[in-house]
């Protein structure tokens, strides 16, 4: 313990962080298995990692969300560890997250710290610490959830890689960048960040031999990135590329094509994305769907206030004496928040994690400016203490902001334990039988009840089509139907589940916690 704290130089400084990181794992894990998220994504993601415990190894991740193609598959092997150490619990996946979203709390600090001053650095982990939105990804499994934790990495490795001038470091980066890559596609945009931040870093730490110097730096960096993205690439080698090509053919095509397209310029995109950035993390901005029930007044001066703080703390920022790392930060966040404007699809709240540390460093370097900050003239120390109560004032109005917004202040969904409820409770009804399954739900996948059924060990029929099943033995004698949406219509429903399962009549139906379950038997004409 006292090598991890060593770099602190103060009792105060130690006393201060450790109170911010017990904070940090108390929101993160407190009653999580009642508060977590566990829906179709987060019982797919562990349907796969019991397959890959039980040696069922694979290439490939999750589907991407934006187009018909995949993620690598590094997700699903980070959470395999604790699946099996929480017993096949999908809390243990959880609280992996959480615990990476407690060592993220820790990198704001070291990162802010580092670069802007200790005051900066504790002020951007306690907000951090405590902010609804973070909070919220920090506890549930799902693969774009640690890409915070690999941003500060990544980062942090870079500035060490272009200040050493050391081959090792620029592998690493680009080995931990191969990895972050496989949790979601947004990170292409890191990609550009990470280009451009290596570029013109490369240029303001040493001009000589630049050209040759730069050339190697960005080769060590890509070796670095194929070792870490390796897994995918097998896949794609083995199976004919047929993500890459899937991939090229999306961005041909343009993020327009296909549906939720979003008709908005580039400028009302990236103001709405900038906005976003720092009121959703550090502001308790309300979230899109809840502006429409506020007064347009009240959201035109909360948007005020929050995009003049923000150019506040880009000021401040480049008043740094350590232009590397106004550099990277001002890359992070220009090339982060510009590349959006490209974008002609919703863009929803996880895909600025990338992004998450961002803001809360930013804003912990403007209070802590306007804490220290010493004009001189002959009102210099009126205003000094001016900057003080401002600075101490903000920050408590930051940070009761944020406590408001707790997100276990409301009651607990307990979506992991309704699932398995409905689940054993469909099997309490099948008389150790095989059984067909259908959901009718209006967004949500069945993966979170065939986990628990997986689980089990009575996993349903799935119905094949009849050129495969000619014979229909994939039809069993009960089928069970999971109604999330209501009204519900179960018979000549053209669902296939329950379309496939034929003629049929409804023999019982029950009310199960949030849902309508009915089993349906084959009809028995006269």
């Amino acid at each position: 313990m006292k090598k991890f704290f060593s770099f602190c130089k103060t009792n105060t400084e130690k006393i201060s962080l450790i109170i911010i990181l017990v904070i940090s794992t108390v929101w993160r894990l407190y009653k999580i298995s009642d508060y977590m998220t566990f829906l179709g994504d987060e019982g797919r993601d562990v349907l796969v990692v019991r397959g890959i415990l039980q040696g069922h190894f694979t290439l490939l991740g999750p589907r991407a969300s934006a187009g018909n193609f995949f993620t690598g598959p590094i997700y699903y092997y980070m959470i395999a560890p604790f699946l099996w150490l929480f017993h096949y619990d999908p809390v243990g996946p959880a609280i992996f997250i959480a615990f990476l979203g407690i060592v993220t709390t820790f990198l704001v600090y070291y990162f802010g710290k580092k670069f802007f001053g200790i005051k900066a650095g504790l002020i951007a982990a306690a907000l951090y610490a405590v902010s609804p939105l973070v909070v919220s990804y920090s506890r549930s499994s799902w693969n774009p959830n640690p890409m915070p934790f690999f941003s500060l990495v990544i980062l942090l490795v870079l500035y060490k890689a272009l200040t050493a001038k050391s081959w090792k470091y620029f592998l690493l980066s680009g080995f931990l960048f191969g990895i972050a890559f496989q949790l979601h596609y947004i990170e292409l945009f890191f990609a550009v960040i990470i280009a451009f931040f290596m570029l013109f870093g490369s240029i303001m730490t040493d001009k000589k031999q630049m050209i040759r110097r730069i050339i190697f730096q960005y080769l060590e960096f890509f070796v670095g990135f194929l070792v870490g993205f390796s897994p995918f690439l097998a896949f794609e080698a083995r199976h004919g590329f047929p993500n890459t090509k899937t991939i090229v053919a999306f961005i041909g095509a343009g993020t327009a094509s296909g549906e939720n397209v979003v008709h908005s310029s580039f400028f009302a995109i990236v103001y709405d994305v900038f906005v976003r950035l720092f009121g959703r993390l550090v502001f308790y901005y309300p979230s899109t769907d809840q502006l429409f029930h506020i007064n347009h007044l009240e959201i035109l001066l909360m948007q005020i206030g929050i995009i003049i703080c923000a150019i506040a703390s880009v000021i401040v920022l480049l008043k740094s004496k350590n232009k590397l790392a106004v550099l990277m930060t001002m890359s992070w966040l220009v090339f982060g928040v510009v590349l959006f404007g490209f974008y002609k699809k919703p863009i929803y709240d996880y895909y600025f994690e990338f992004m998450f540390p961002l803001p809360f460093l930013l804003i912990g370097n403007l209070i802590s400016f306007l804490y220290d900050n010493q004009p001189r003239s002959n009102w210099g120390k009126k205003i000094k203490t001016l900057g003080k109560i401002i600075s101490v004032i903000f920050f408590l109005f930051l940070f009761g902001l944020n406590l408001y917004g707790l997100p276990f202040k409301y009651p607990a969904n307990r979506q992991k334990d309704q699932m398995k409820g409905i689940a054993d409770f469909i099997l309490s009804k099948t008389n150790n039988k095989p059984f067909n399954f259908a959901l009718i739900t209006g967004g949500n996948s069945p993966h979170a009840y065939l986990y628990f059924f997986d689980v089990a060990g009575h996993d349903p029929v799935t119905i094949e089509n009849t050129a495969v099943d000619p014979q229909r033995k994939t039809v069993t004698n009960q089928l069970f139907i999971v109604c999330e949406s209501l009204p519900c219509h179960t018979l000549g429903n053209s669902l296939w589940e329950i379309a496939g399962f034929g003629r049929a009549t409804i023999s019982a139906e029950w009310n199960v916690s949030v849902v309508q379950i009915y089993k349906l038997e084959p009809y028995q004409g006269k």
